[in-house]
């Protein structure tokens, strides 16, 4: 896919077999319990995207469900990590996307860059532990979303702390908060009184960010207001994966929310409605997760 997250990991060969992960023996932490009902999920926005189905609007019902109210943080993956010694897709496969802004001149110069997407670069070495490459490192980063995450790292966390991905629907009924088609997850206006409520990139895309939202990166998992039920960052800051294909007989699984790379011009997929896809061992440095689990009311 053609816009800010990271592009699909190249086919060159079988992806290496994930560590096997015990069900049940992480903590989940404190999710957010939804009653689920009724809700009008896509939509027809003229400034959407239709290759990508975010419509029609159509009414989903969804069971009750509990949600993480943050993406999975790097203290938190690094428990996962340290109690089942488990090692990521982009580990295995030895390099991960790096946005290129965020990389040294010499490292630019050698990594190789997608063509369609240049500002991606290949980077050896790059994986949640060292977000930028072997040089990189958590330093002061241990609040922000764990990032060069899979979709099979995801599962394997979820499942590890007892929970699962949250399907697309979940999702969407959670980021919303309550409110009925708008936007965004605080309404239909990006900055209500010039305030900035999530983290993506200002300025111009690819050459230049301002960062007047306060991050040129990923932003701490509680920053900003949460929405209506308490969830933060659902638009912005790293894309997050979801349990359903993107469509029937795809391989590539769902992500939403967009991220700190997104921008109006280009990519406006911080709209609630917003959906994209990548395969399920590809990773990059704007790509995250949150748990969802089952409830009985």
């Amino acid at each position: 896919m053609d816009h800010c997250c990271a592009p699909s990991r190249p086919d060159d060969g079988p992806a290496p077999v994930p560590t096997a992960i015990a069900g049940g023996g992480g903590d989940l932490g404190k999710l957010i319990v939804l009653p689920g009902g009724t809700f009008r999920m896509g939509t027809d926005d003229k400034d959407g995207f239709p290759e990508d189905h975010e419509g029609p609007v159509r009414e989903v019902v969804v069971a009750p469900f509990a949600i993480d109210p943050y993406c999975v943080s790097n203290a938190r993956f690094a428990e996962f990590v340290e109690a089942t010694g488990y090692r990521t897709d982009a580990e295995r496969f030895g390099w991960s996307y790096v946005f290129a802004k965020f990389l040294p001149g010499r490292v630019r110069k050698t990594a190789p860059r997608p063509p369609q997407t240049p500002w991606w670069c290949g980077v050896p070495g790059a994986y949640w532990r060292h977000p930028e490459g072997p040089d990189s490192d958590l330093d002061g980063r241990s609040d922000h979303p764990v990032v060069h995450i899979s979709w099979r790292d995801a599962n394997a966390y979820c499942q590890w702390a007892g929970g699962r991905l949250p399907t697309e629907a979940e999702w969407e009924y959670a980021a919303r908060g309550g409110l009925d088609q708008a936007r965004y997850p605080w309404g239909d206006e990006l900055t209500p009184g010039g305030e900035h409520r999530c983290n993506i990139w200002q300025g111009r895309f690819p050459v230049h960010n301002t960062a007047e939202d306060g991050y040129a990166g990923t932003a701490p998992v509680d920053a900003y207001q949460p929405n209506g039920y308490g969830l933060y960052n659902t638009s912005g800051n790293v894309w997050e994966w979801c349990a359903d294909p993107f469509a029937d007989g795809m391989s590539e699984r769902s992500m939403r929310g967009g991220s700190y790379l997104c921008h109006e011009s280009y990519c406006n997929r911080y709209r609630v409605a917003a959906r994209t896809a990548n395969t399920p061992d590809s990773s990059g440095g704007n790509l995250g997760f949150r748990c969802a689990a089952d409830v009985q009311l």
